[in-house]
């Protein structure tokens, strides 16, 4: 199966780095045009050059944070301008924050949520409309398997993508009369930059390789996934192929999360 997304609009947030940067590149892939935003203009250029390669479509870099609803207004009107309209939002924009519960001061607790919920949430309420009346649209929430199973201090992460999980199901039900899909897809343990940063600060005294296969031992896979293969999935449901698909959270996980 070949999929098509030719003439189709998408905007990315979080899109320069990791799994962001995989799914813009499997969207210009498939013929889709793309604006990624994110908040470092460098970073922007480099992943516009990478992502230009997989095809002939238009790629435009945005500069904005979405945590802010100034951001997420500057994003779908700079996309919006360069791309006419947009057919898929992808709101992966995130971070790992997380730790014991008594140690996260409400700083910690806002600035997670506006970034993973209320971006999300400004950013859907600026689409929806178009996609609304032109009865095709697209909608993925990028979370990960702790909006399912959250682990001991996996706040405050867990709680704002259990959140999303929920804004998830809402939008998919007021979409799906006008064909518009939304979805989540979870991330379990996935090749990314968080990890590449992770790996440097705290287990400098392995490779990466090697420290990847550590974390992977544990997976019933036996090894972590890579952007690329949760991008699949993103790809699928963006395109015609998922057209009765909504409503549903899928784990990209090699098995790892309890709950389906």
């Amino acid at each position: 199966m070949k999929l098509d997304m030719s003439g189709r609009n998408a905007l990315i947030t979080g899109g320069s780095l990791g799994i962001g940067r995989a799914i813009a590149t499997g969207f210009v892939g498939c013929g889709a045009n793309v604006a990624i935003v994110a908040r470092r203009r460098e970073i922007l250029q480099e992943a516009i050059e990478e992502i230009s390669k997989a095809g002939s479509s238009k790629v435009v870099a945005i500069q904005a944070d979405v945590a802010t609803a100034e951001g997420c207004k500057a994003a779908y009107e700079t996309a919006v301008a360069e791309l006419r309209q947009i057919d898929v939002l992808v709101n992966n924009a995130g971070s790992s924050k997380r730790g014991a519960f008594e140690t996260l001061t409400d700083e910690i607790w806002q600035s997670d949520l506006d970034l993973k919920l209320f971006g999300a949430i400004r950013l859907a309420r600026q689409v929806l409309h178009g996609m609304r009346d032109r009865r095709w649209g697209r909608i993925i929430n990028v979370l990960n398997t702790g909006a399912k199973a959250p682990p001991p201090t996996g706040a405050p992460t867990a709680v704002s993508r259990a959140a999303g999980l929920a804004l998830t199901k809402v939008l998919a039900g007021e979409g799906a009369p006008h064909n518009v899909l939304v979805n989540a897809v979870l991330v379990g343990r996935i090749e990314s930059n968080q990890w590449v940063e992770r790996h440097a600060n705290e287990h400098k005294d392995r490779s990466l390789a090697e420290f990847y296969a550590e974390m992977g031992a544990n997976i019933p896979m036996g090894r972590v996934g890579t952007a690329k293969e949760f991008a699949n999935m993103v790809c699928f449901l963006a395109s015609d192929a998922g057209s009765y698909v909504t409503g549903t959270a899928i784990n990209v996980d090699g098995g790892m999360c309890p709950i389906v």
